[in-house]
């Protein structure tokens, strides 16, 4: 059966032995290995949105939390968080393994 990735869609690395550890998909709850998933980090004020505006207008500091989302490949996709790439953007291949590939003569 031909490999698709050379990496397996994985960043766990070629001498890596074992299983690499889980989280969830933030969207649909998928559980995807951590070396799999797309991951997002952002920061977050404490205090709701409307409170956060008026405390930043005195001078006031809003403290922030750090929040890491993951996400599994097919919702990043439909989130618009990793984007399909055309196929001439992708990495470049050698010419005779696109003949090969896409069997043109």
């Amino acid at each position: 059966m031909p490999i698709k990735r050379k990496n397996r869609g994985r960043s766990k690395g070629k001498g890596s032995r074992g299983r690499s550890e889980y989280v969830f998909c933030a969207q649909c709850g998928k559980r995807i290995p951590a070396d799999k998933a797309i991951k997002r980090v952002s920061w977050v004020p404490t205090v709701p949105g409307s409170i956060v505006k008026e405390l930043e207008k005195q001078g006031t500091y809003v403290p922030k939390k750090r929040v890491v989302r993951y996400y599994c490949v097919s919702c990043a996709v439909f989130l618009g968080i990793v984007k399909i790439r055309a196929r001439d953007e992708r990495k470049e291949l050698p010419e005779e393994m696109l003949l090969r590939r896409y069997k043109v003569k």
